[in-house]
């Protein structure tokens, strides 16, 4: 019955309806259910492509049964800021880093980066995440290197001088920038082949289209970063006469 939990049947519905190609609205139109309780369901176990009802009816079981096992005896969950509705949260915030997993980030990476995109500070120190994400802080260090190679997350200094990470809009663009640059790196190792491998072979020919095309693509990436940044940072000024005008705040 819509609201309740998912049942084995339901999730054999679903995976047929991913078998025939349907959407998730129509999915969850046939079972009587909300697009967003399908889209959920799919996400957090392994995608349209991998979705397998057994299997997803499993790993919801065990989450339950892990989650009784470490709530504390009596114990509630703590109230969520602005009225949130916890467990839509929680749900919400497994698709999420399940997203960032078929992106290629580790499962822990990918846990990691949801916590510090769902909190409202945009940032957390390295004990907050042990507590968070319940792992030892080698296990955060290790991520969070990781992140800050990708440009996905910086580091400050809060006036406790604690060592802060950081997503924000700024970061965003950076990772963006990084990935750009990357990708140009590829189109240049590509175009250095065919020196190697002769102007005119099949090969080399090859390498310089890979090359043309990642160019291309690189630019655009980079070009549209920068229109993005220049747009979506823009925010009204207040002049002396009370007027708003738009100004960068970089």
């Amino acid at each position: 019955m819509p609201g309740g939990r998912l049942t084995q049947q339901e999730r054999q519905q679903i995976a047929l309806g991913l078998a025939d190609g349907l959407a998730y609205a129509e999915i969850a139109r046939r079972l009587d259910r909300p697009t967003s309780t399908i889209t959920r369901e799919v996400m957090r176990n392994g995608g349209p492509t991998a979705y397998r009802a057994d299997l997803a009816h499993r790993a919801t079981e065990h989450r339950a049964h892990r989650r009784r096992q470490t709530a504390p005896r009596g114990a509630e969950a703590p109230p969520q800021a602005h009225g949130r509705d916890a467990e839509a949260v929680r749900e919400y915030e497994e698709m999420l880093a399940t997203v960032f997993m078929q992106s290629g980030l580790p499962k822990m990476t990918a846990r990691l980066l949801v916590c510090l995109y769902t909190t409202d500070a945009g940032s957390l120190t390295a004990s907050e995440l042990v507590q968070r994400l319940e792992v030892s802080p080698a296990t955060v260090s290790k991520a969070i290197a990781f992140l800050e190679s990708q440009g996905l997350v910086r580091r400050e200094r809060d006036e406790r001088r604690r060592e802060r990470y950081v997503v924000d809009d700024d970061v965003m663009y950076q990772s963006t920038m990084a990935s750009a640059r990357a990708t140009a790196h590829l189109g240049e190792t590509a175009r250095q082949g065919v020196s190697i491998l002769g102007p005119g072979t099949p090969a080399a020919a090859r390498l310089e289209n890979i090359a043309r095309f990642v160019d291309f693509v690189s630019e655009s990436i980079a070009r549209a970063a920068e229109q993005a940044r220049e747009v979506l940072h823009t925010k009204p000024e207040t002049t002396s006469g009370g007027t708003a005008e738009p100004s960068s705040d970089r």
